[in-house]
């Protein structure tokens, strides 16, 4: 059975699960651009959404043979997998972030608060390795939930709103710490 846009899902899987990769390269040809979309609104980070649909495909041809048509449609099942690897990625990269906080600091040598009011002296500053010291020092003064805030939001491109949840914070106060901590920073490089 076709759905609405001619491609055959179900046959593609039913190939899929007897071996045939030319039918999981149609798949990947026709899905991998919008299954990647769908990963980066949930994770908000293109290289670790580009290997999550990575893995999805592999999933895909591993699992093909597991498809059932009377459980809902196979484009459906294909959205479903990858949507749930997703999911999975996200609480791992959460977990991850609140074990290891100063893990997060080894990326400010490349991504220096690339969004601060002055652009073109932050661009100096990234390319600039005393700066950068400085920076980590100036970041080492600050509180650890301060801290862990400001690298919430600049390095790892979270919200306000996901990083309130993240640390179980009222959003009005992560919004406060990230605004003075990025004032105290602003001094403390000056």
């Amino acid at each position: 059975m076709s759905s609405s846009t001619g491609f055959d899902y179900e046959g593609v899987l039913q190939h899929c699960a007897k071996g045939d990769r030319h039918a999981l390269m149609q798949l990947y040809e026709q899905e991998a651009s919008r299954l990647l979309t769908v990963v980066m609104r949930i994770l908000k980070n293109r290289p670790l959404s580009e290997d999550v649909v990575h893995d999805a495909f592999i999933k895909i041809w591993k699992k093909a043979n597991t498809y059932h048509q009377e459980l809902g449609s196979a484009r459906g099942w294909v959205y479903t997998l990858t949507r749930n690897l997703a999911l999975n990625a996200l609480k791992h990269t959460h977990r991850q972030v609140l074990a290891e906080p100063d893990f997060l600091l080894d990326l400010c040598d490349n991504q220096v608060l690339a969004s601060a009011e002055q652009p073109n002296d932050m661009t100096e500053l990234a390319n600039d390795h005393l700066a950068q010291a400085s920076l980590q020092t100036c970041l080492e003064h600050l509180e650890p939930e301060r801290k862990l805030c400001v690298l919430h939001a600049y390095v790892d491109g979270y919200t306000q709103q996901e990083i309130a949840t993240l640390i179980d914070k009222p959003l009005g106060t992560v919004k406060s710490w990230i605004k003075r901590s990025l004032n105290a920073l602003k001094e403390c490089l000056q």
